[in-house]
């Protein structure tokens, strides 16, 4: 095989784990990064466009659960390199299709990989694993992941700033790189045992309710940010792309810098406790973007709300204690199902919305940070089988 080539001291799943982390950033943060300057420049969108370009990019969100089906006939480790295939290839063909129909087409394919590799990134991190080394290990993920994406935000800055390049090429590039980085991963990297075998059915336990209810509501506040904060700068504000990249520059040097350390913030003072702190800073930050009338400010709560979001991965802590080790996989596609129901209607339904009251779209996500505080305070102090909630409502 040609995986025997390499050393083999190397290769070990959390080093797969790290590498995976890097191209997905490649990738999705430039596609990101640009979108919201490439459809309102290149493809006259309106608010009401990109909410309906992003409801679809969601779809294949809600449709994870089917990634379980699958397993019945391709290995996790392999399905996650299909998927990822998939990701930086419909990145790569992003900036050919400046229409509302070419974009819709390359962002289903898109969106297909990265949501079936989110799917099986948690599963696959929660098998291998220890639930003493899951908090730090994956707050590390993330710090990677986002000196990924300063990597990448810096040379789209020079690309566009310096260079001048246009959109197409500029996908094409960050799309190609990712490409290639796959390819070395896919063949330096043997197949790795799963952990416990896992349940290759749905499973929808009655004792996960509150994991389903936080990741419900995580779904539908998420989707503020990710369409509409961005949005907001270019569009109320005035940003250029190259100023949109300087501000995820900013981001995810902080998630750089406190990632790991948020990880072992939630290792010390508990899951309930992290995301209670988060869901308080997030209702400020959306009361925050109704009002903001500087674009200054709105860089700031821009960034302090991608710091609170990294306090999530809590949530995927509180599952890996609570849970059967044999439903990684199946509730890792229920619980991205269940993230997106809210995430395949909100972009379309607020992108309506946003044409009359922006501020109204930013009150209600500061509304849904406060359900899921509410919900937050049923977690355990120490959540285990058979610990799951403080307060039982049903059996």
């Amino acid at each position: 095989m040609l995986a025997n080539r390499f050393p083999d001291g190397w290769r070990t799943p959390q080093n797969f784990l790290i590498l995976i982390s890097i191209i997905v950033p490649v990738a999705f943060s430039s596609w990101q990064a640009l979108l919201n300057n490439f459809v309102i420049e290149k493809a006259a969108f309106t608010g009401a466009d990109i909410g309906l370009l992003q409801s679809v990019r969601e779809i294949p969100g809600f449709l994870a659960f089917t990634a379980v089906f699958v397993l019945l006939f391709v290995r996790e480790q392999r399905f996650i390199i299909v998927s990822l295939a998939m990701l930086t290839l419909g990145v790569a063909m992003t900036g050919f299709f400046p229409s509302v129909t070419g974009l819709l087409a390359t962002t289903m394919i898109m969106s297909i990989g990265f949501h079936y590799f989110e799917t099986l990134k948690q599963s696959l991190s929660l098998q291998w694993l220890n639930k003493d080394e899951a908090p730090e290990v994956l707050g590390k993920l993330i710090s990677v992941g986002a000196f990924a994406s300063l990597c990448t935000y810096g040379a789209l800055w020079v690309m566009l700033e310096q260079f001048q390049m246009e959109y197409k090429w500029v996908y094409l590039i960050t799309g190609s790189i990712a490409f290639l980085l796959l390819i070395f991963v896919a063949i330096a990297f043997p197949s790795f045992p799963e952990g416990t075998p896992q349940t290759k059915k749905l499973v929808v336990r009655k004792r996960y309710w509150l994991y389903y209810a936080l990741t419900f509501m995580s779904g539908a506040r998420r989707q503020i940010f990710m369409v509409f904060a961005g949005f907001l700068m270019v569009e109320k504000f005035g940003y250029s792309a190259a100023d949109i990249t300087l501000l995820f520059l900013a981001n995810y040097f902080f998630n750089w810098l406190f990632a790991k350390k948020i990880g072992r913030f939630i290792g010390r003072v508990g899951e309930r406790n992290a995301l209670m702190f988060e869901y308080v800073g997030l209702v400020f930050v959306f009361v925050g973007y109704a009002f903001v009338e500087t674009a200054e400010m709105g860089a700031a709560l821009y960034v302090i709300d991608h710091l609170f979001f990294a306090l999530a991965l809590a949530m995927k802590t509180y599952f890996q204690k609570i849970a059967d080790p044999a439903d990684m996989a199946s509730t890792a596609g229920v619980s991205f199902t269940i993230n997106h129901i809210a995430a395949v209607v909100i972009p379309v339904t607020f992108g309506v919305l946003w044409l009359t009251s922006p501020a109204t779209v930013f009150l209600a996500g500061a509304g849904m940070a406060v359900i899921s505080f509410l919900l937050s305070m049923n977690i355990p102090t120490n959540p285990e089988e058979g610990n799951e909630v403080r307060v039982l409502i049903w059996r």
